[in-house]
């Protein structure tokens, strides 16, 4: 267990959890924040932060022998992205609710080439099914930003689009060969549901408590939204492909973050479905 806990908090995660209490805390002062309620706050990120990575480990230990892990993995990070939808359909914003999955597929390419600089494994990474890999993610960034770019009364057309193009990638993805683990297995097979469960309710809390952080802190918003929030809520998504790369599973690291993409444009296939013949 100790070597689990190892691996699951790595210096990376030690290096993130330093430099987001000292951003906060240093708007803080900087523009008359609180700095007490900014250190606190800055603590809660923390908290999350860990309690999404150690999920990430006990979801993989549980199905590193399994066929499909990266395509699994792509479903179950985008868990928070399923709560915030269901948060902004009940709110009745429809744009709102499809932002969040929408906008992660702009920052999950970028953070697969940041996992695969951390491990060292960028052209290894790029090279595995890189045709599959710039098509799927070309594809589903152009999606996510036609939907703003058209008038909301279309948008139904959009969705009929999504459906096809999203279809044929997933159907077209690279298939994964099940590997045999002679480890002896370290986390029980039962724990992958509360960390799934785990993950998406820290997800969902990752963007109240750095919205309060920014609120106490006086951080510039623009400051938060593109760097602190953009990273932070799509930290699962993070930690899954650096466990992943240094397992050497390149690409069940890769179908992490194309079937993530796929992922999030079918919810917010889903929410403005929902939104047009429900409400």
């Amino acid at each position: 267990m100790k070597q689990f806990l190892v691996n699951s908090v790595g210096r990376l995660d030690m290096i993130c959890w330093i430099l987001v209490v000292i951003f906060f805390c240093g708007c803080a002062l900087i523009f008359n924040g609180d700095f007490n309620k900014s250190f606190i706050a800055a603590g809660g990120i923390v908290l999350v932060m860990i309690l999404i990575a150690l999920s990430i480990e006990v979801i993989i230990e549980t199905l590193k022998d399994v066929k499909g892990l990266g395509t699994i993995t792509g479903f179950i990070t985008n868990g928070p992205e399923l709560v915030c939808l269901i948060v902004g359909l009940v709110s009745g914003d429809v744009l709102f609710a499809a932002s969040t999955p929408l906008g992660s597929n702009f920052m999950n390419p970028i953070l697969l080439i940041t996992a695969a600089l951390v491990c060292r494994v960028l052209l290894k990474t790029l090279g595995t099914n890189w045709r599959y890999t710039l098509t799927c993610i070309s594809l589903t960034v152009g999606l996510a930003v036609s939907f703003y770019a058209i008038p909301i009364e279309y948008h139904i057309y959009w969705v009929v689009i999504g459906i096809v193009v999203t279809g044929v990638l997933f159907i077209k993805r690279p298939p994964e060969e099940a590997e045999e683990s002679l480890e002896e297995e370290v986390v029980a097979k039962w724990c992958m549901i509360p960390a799934i469960a785990v993950l998406i309710t820290a997800g969902y809390f990752l963007d109240p408590v750095v919205s309060f952080a920014s609120e106490q802190s006086h951080a510039p918003k623009g400051v938060i939204g593109f760097f602190v929030l953009a990273t932070l809520s799509s930290w699962p998504e993070f930690k899954c492909c650096l466990a992943l790369l240094n397992r050497r599973k390149y690409l069940a690291a890769i179908l992490n973050i194309t079937v993530s993409n796929i992922t999030n444009i079918w919810l917010a296939i889903a929410g403005v479905a929902t939104y047009l013949f429900l409400m």
